[in-house]
């Protein structure tokens, strides 16, 4: 089962970390660890995670197998979508390609969804001896005001009490346990249903075009703004105005 056996910590620098030092020991397949607070939580890319204490759902899982799915940061993605729908009226969770979870909801005006991100992935592993740490940072509870001013217009929570991050937790769980066993396909047609980026101008480090969907292996396809396509498999990709 997922979850078990878990550990669970008032405070540590990195979920990602201990998950990772428990995994290299020989921690079975769906040993979870937990806490209330982070000192040095991570995404991609080096980036720093941030919330305050007792205010987010901050989770690793050790995954074993032989192999491990290679979609796994979409199936992720897929499962904390559904652990937190229904929203209010007019939000929808998104995922912006590949591992940021978005709430997209109307502005003021009512005339434009403006995405804040909601949650973040990170998977990390040793794929050669079959084991993965799938890490979540979920918004449950945190208010955006507390978070640090440069995340004030790009971070979004589901503004629930504290209370609702162990409810939350054991959804995601529920939800991870069944798109890990589900075929591959129908985790991507899903998956597309919450595309944020679908129809968007994007740009990355070597280019820009128009995003295009996701393909049969979890690439982003793209549109190239002199023509062509392209298909991206890794890598930072931006909104552009």
């Amino acid at each position: 089962m997922l979850g078990h056996p878990r550990l669970h910590l008032r405070s540590t620098d990195s979920t990602n970390d201990r998950a990772r030092a428990l995994a290299i020991a020989g921690a079975p397949h769906g040993t979870l660890v937990t806490a209330s607070a982070q000192t040095a939580g991570r995404g991609r890319q080096g980036r720093r995670w941030s919330a305050p204490p007792d205010s987010a759902l901050l989770m690793s899982l050790v995954l074993r197998g032989s192999p491990l799915p290679a979609l796994l940061p979409l199936i992720a993605a897929v499962a904390v979508c559904d652990a937190v729908e229904p929203l209010g009226p007019g939000e929808r969770v998104m995922v912006k390609w590949p591992n940021d979870i978005v709430l997209a909801r109307p502005d003021k005006a009512e005339r434009t969804i403006a995405p804040a991100k909601l949650a973040g992935i990170l998977t990390e592993g040793r794929p050669q001896e079959g084991w993965a740490v799938l890490g979540i940072g979920l918004n449950v509870a945190v208010r955006v005001e507390d978070l640090p001013a440069e995340l004030y217009g790009t971070a979004a929570t589901l503004g629930q009490p504290p209370g609702a991050i162990e409810p939350t937790l054991m959804r995601l769980l529920a939800a991870l346990t069944r798109w890990l066993d589900a075929p591959a396909e129908q985790m991507l047609a899903v998956y597309r249903t919450r595309d944020a980026l679908r129809g968007r101008e994007i740009a990355w480090s070597s280019g820009r075009g128009r995003a295009a969907g996701i393909d049969g292996e979890g690439r982003l396809a793209v549109r190239l703004a002199g023509g062509g396509h392209t298909a991206l498999d890794a890598g930072e990709v931006h909104l552009r105005a």
